[in-house]
């Protein structure tokens, strides 16, 4: 197994950081450029609602990215201090999201773009997304773990 552990400011502009780091860490499995999309995809969704959702965009708190792989599988873990989740089942409705701005289709792209998905939360105590895709397996609609 090799793995990574990052950690940086909840800014905007780290999204891409986030995607770029997973990415290259990813190309050591047998991943097409379209998986590295997807997944990038599925990281940026992740990496921003905890910058927006969990930390109402204040730059000055930590987001820390844990990234795994070990035999044919990338595993992703985007974690959080923020304000967490209340309703984690509401939040997993496509198209619900607390911020009228927003489409709300994070993470319905998380769950289609990566095998495995799971969401834990608590109010006040932060979130914790992770994600998991077998190198040569397409992107599915994962099972909810809560």
């Amino acid at each position: 197994m090799n793995k990574a552990v990052l950690e940086f400011s909840s800014r905007s502009s780290n999204v891409a950081f986030a995607r770029v780091a997973v990415a290259a860490f990813a190309s050591q499995l047998d991943f097409t450029l379209s998986d590295l999309e997807e997944i990038k995809v599925a990281v940026s969704e992740a990496v921003t609602n905890a910058i927006i959702h969990g930390y109402d965009s204040n730059p000055d708190h930590t987001v820390r990215l844990e990234i795994k792989v070990a035999e044919e599988f990338l595993e992703i873990e985007v974690i959080d201090g923020g304000r967490g989740i209340k309703d984690i089942s509401k939040a997993l409705e496509p198209v619900y999201s607390t911020d009228p701005e927003r489409m709300g289709l994070g993470f319905a792209f998380m769950q289609s773009f990566m095998e495995k998905f799971a969401l834990s939360s608590s109010p006040d105590q932060g979130t914790r997304v992770k994600m998991s895709r077998r190198a040569g397996a397409p992107g599915c609609k994962a099972m909810r773990e809560q």
